[in-house]
């Protein structure tokens, strides 16, 4: 079919350079509708009709205009079609002049009078029309007409909303994102009915033309990483964008680190308490999960069950959580210093025992360590890949039949294994899954360092970790922040949660107009703990 029949703008085009999977669609990116309705079937069913589930529906509108809608079977919902479409677009109505159904009215006579879909966008260039089609709209071309309707008729089975897997929580909201853009966006707004929320979206990837969706609350986010978040969406070019880590991996700061520097989240309460502190959230149509930027460290064993209870008790499982990722990083490399360089550190009883625990064992306690946590990792990774009820016997075997057997052969002394087991467990303590994998990723070149220095290796390999953690940074903010630089009202609630009154104004880090989240008197303060609980206890003078 000659192309030549298309209005094409501007001067001649351009060929494309670009050796990439779609070239056949990009080299008539400047074409548009002639009028003509058989030229428009044939440049759509050239490109589309290869597929059976692609649907060609002829009809005539009202007896006196044809026209040809076009829709993936799988895409739409069938019942729009047939009664919102279809139906209103073949049955005259009483209300329609036959003076409005000339050539130049009868688009805005049907926009106006006849469809009443809520999404129904008018567009002339062919190219828009084809992605409005794979996107799951349904088109309807008229002859004689210089535009098309584009219809959203999209439908696509979605699961309930559920309780999240990743982030488990006592007390606390229920909800989940799903995969579903547009269900994710309304978890969101349920949470925030204010006009300040707002949604900037684009698309990313040649070929799967994902929808990202970019939220924050303008007044409260910084408008500087607003626009730097949307750059850097912009520069992405790659065929296919299947989940959201995709996108992380582009726009991080630092690709060569262990460390997160974006907070993934499944919880739309996470989601709406990180904007209203001043970040920015991307979501991506497929992925169940927020991206949260920028991220600091102190995010990763922070949980949004801490803002849900008491202070007090929050603050407390605050720190536990501290305790156990601290715990799990250094625990391997202490025993492994202590056993092989410093038995003196250890009380006498203790280090007799340990010896003759270990007496049998044919190699160093560092390769010993070493091996438990390979062997650990494995189990680890085959339960997550199993099915669920087959990784439960799977996880239970591994631990109590596995350990006992090694010990039994001598190939593992009891202590090892009580401490690679004891720092598996308190690796579980922490909220983040990506933080949790980072610090497992730092144990092993620190029991390397410790089994070939001491404790001198492990000070220097925990000394280089602090130093690469002040070195990163996640869309400008320093990654320890509001430790390094100090920052006293973000230190309020870092380690310890201090009570919401205590904490009116937002971080400093992220240098938000509206620094202002609550308003508190010093009068209120002073006279809270004081306040009569009973008014009946009041005795009238």
């Amino acid at each position: 079919m000659s192309m030549s029949i298309w209005k094409r703008k501007g001067n001649k085009r351009k060929k494309s350079n670009l050796n990439i999977p779609h070239s056949q669609m990009e080299q008539y990116k400047d074409d548009e509708i002639n009028g003509n309705l058989e030229d428009t079937v044939d440049f759509i069913q050239s490109l589309l009709g290869d597929n059976d589930d692609f649907i060609i529906r002829r009809l005539s509108i009202y007896g006196t205009h044809t026209a040809v809608l076009f829709y993936f079977s799988n895409l739409v919902n069938q019942e729009v079609i047939n009664h919102e479409i279809l139906k209103p677009l073949m049955e005259y109505p009483d209300h329609i002049d036959a003076q409005d159904l000339t050539q130049g009215k009868i688009l805005q006579t049907l926009s106006e009078q006849v469809l009443y879909q809520g999404e129904l966008t008018r567009e002339a260039k062919l190219i828009d029309i084809v992605d409005a089609l794979l996107a799951g709209e349904s088109a309807l071309v008229i002859d004689g007409a210089m535009e098309a309707f584009h219809i959203d008729t999209r439908y696509v089975e979605k699961r309930a909303i559920s309780q999240p897997e990743t982030e488990q929580v006592i007390i606390g909201p229920r909800e989940g994102f799903i995969e579903r853009l547009g269900t994710n966006i309304g978890l969101l707004r349920y949470r925030l009915p204010t006009a300040d929320f707002c949604i900037k979206t684009l698309k990313v990837g040649r070929l799967t033309k994902s929808k990202v969706a970019i939220c924050y609350l303008k007044g409260i986010s910084n408008q500087a990483l607003i626009d730097e978040v949307e750059k850097r969406l912009e520069k992405i070019d790659i065929d296919a964008v299947l989940d959201i880590g995709y996108l992380e991996q582009y726009i991080e700061d630092n690709h060569y680190t262990p460390f997160t520097q974006t907070l993934l989240t499944e919880r739309p309460d996470s989601a709406v308490g990180n904007l209203i502190e001043g970040r920015v959230a991307i979501l991506v149509d497929g992925s169940p999960f927020a991206m949260l930027v920028p991220a600091v460290f102190n995010q990763f064993y922070q949980a949004t069950e801490d803002y849900s209870t008491r202070f007090v008790m929050g603050s407390f499982q605050r720190f536990i959580r501290m305790f156990a990722l601290v715990f799990s990083l250094i625990v391997p490399g202490l025993y492994v210093s202590f056993i092989s360089f410093n038995p003196e550190l250890l009380p006498t009883d203790f280090a007799v025992a340990v010896a003759g625990g270990r007496s049998g064992v044919p190699y160093p306690a560092v390769v010993e360590v070493l091996i438990l946590e390979v062997a650990m990792e494995i189990l680890r990774e085959a339960t997550v890949r199993l099915p669920k009820q087959i990784g439960n016997a799977l996880s239970i075997v591994g631990v109590l039949i596995v350990g006992d057997a090694a010990v039994q052969a001598g190939l593992s002394s009891p202590i090892t294994v009580v401490v690679i087991a004891v720092t598996t467990i308190a690796s579980f303590a922490t909220p983040v899954y990506s933080a949790a994998f980072a610090l497992r990723l730092l144990r092993f070149p620190l029991a390397i360092l410790a089994g070939l220095f001491g404790l001198y290796g492990l000070m220097v390999g925990l000394i280089m970790v602090l130093n690469h953690m002040l070195s990163l940074k996640s869309f400008g903010v320093p990654y320890l922040s509001p430790t390094s630089p100090w920052n006293a009202q973000g230190m309020k609630d870092s380690v310890v949660r201090f009570p919401f009154w205590w904490m009116p104004k937002r971080p400093n880090m992220f240098q938000s107009k509206n620094k202002t989240r609550e308003k508190v008197s010093k009068e209120a303060i002073k006279t809270r703990p004081n306040q009569p609980l009973n008014p009946l206890n009041k005795r009238k003078k």
